[in-house]
C-alpha cells in the first residue's frame, strides 16, 4: 500500500484512501481483503451487515500505524491483521483564552 491508493471493500460500497500505509499490506472490509478495482459484489444485504464506514472520518490501527480515510461509506469493519480499526479522534485546539 502506498499513500493516495484508494481501496474498495469487495463485501459492501465501502471505499477508503491510504493515508499512512504503516507495516501491512493487507486491509480487510467485513472480513475480506480490499481491492484497488471496484468489485461491484455488494448487495443491499452486505450494507445492514457489520459496522458502518462513515464519510470523511479516520480509521487508524495504533500497533501497525496504518491510517485510511473514508470517501464511500458502506459496511465494514475495517481490520488489519485481525484487529479492528478505531475512528481516530480530532486533535484539540489550544485555548483561545
Amino acid at each position: 500500500m502506498k499513500p493516495g491508493t484508494r481501496l474498495h471493500s469487495t463485501v459492501s460500497e465501502a471505499s477508503v484512501v491510504v493515508v499512512r500505509p504503516g507495516t501491512t499490506d493487507v486491509l480487510t472490509c467485513g472480513g475480506q481483503p480490499m481491492a484497488t478495482e471496484p468489485s461491484g459484489g455488494a448487495t443491499a444485504a452486505d450494507a445492514t451487515d457489520g459496522e458502518q464506514l462513515v464519510i470523511g472520518k479516520r480509521y487508524v490501527d495504533e500497533e501497525s500505524g496504518v491510517e485510511v480515510l473514508c470517501v464511500k461509506g458502506g459496511a465494514g469493519p475495517l481490520a488489519v491483521a485481525g484487529r479492528v480499526l478505531t475512528v481516530k479522534s480530532a486533535k484539540q485546539l489550544p485555548a483561545s483564552d
